[in-house]
């Protein structure tokens, strides 16, 4: 029987409380060319995958550029191996004026069928104009986190 993915998204800081479900944003098949010296897969490339989730979480907000202000905290867990298929599932837990603040965790799906959690990260999406100054993409006033879905 196979084991069931881990059914919280994870635990981050209480100053950003989980409001909204999470949805998958990336699926990749981790590869030999993404393995580091020791034979896993090097933490930069799940980093640059975390990167890439937290842009579509944030499109959600907004069809307009949007850029990296920041990595807040990222927590590896677990190793991943070649051979894994790795989800990256986001959920937006707070909403600034030209920001977002996005959740990403990343669970693996091991080659004998079980699921592990193996990354969590926090990061800050800002939206931008062409110049890359950032921009409003709500108006002033609206809730500071985001709203549950009907």
């Amino acid at each position: 029987m196979r084991a069931l993915r881990p059914a919280t998204i994870g635990t981050m800081p209480a100053e950003f409380p989980p409001v909204e479900a999470p949805r998958l944003a990336l699926r990749v098949l981790m590869m030999p060319r993404d393995t580091n010296h020791q034979g896993t897969i090097f933490g930069g490339i799940i980093l640059a995958h975390i990167d890439q989730a937290g842009y579509i979480e944030a499109r959600h907000h907004g069809l307009h550029r949007w850029v990296t202000a920041s990595i807040d905290r990222v927590d590896f867990k677990a190793p991943v191996n070649v051979g894994e298929v790795v989800e990256f599932q986001t959920r937006t837990i707070r909403l600034g004026r030209s920001s977002v603040t996005v959740q990403v965790v990343v669970d693996a799906e091991r080659v004998d069928g079980n699921w592990a959690r193996v990354t969590e990260a926090q990061l800050t999406m800002v939206s931008v104009d062409a110049q890359g100054k950032s921009i409003p993409f709500r108006e002033h006033g609206q809730s500071e986190h985001a709203e549950k879905p009907a």
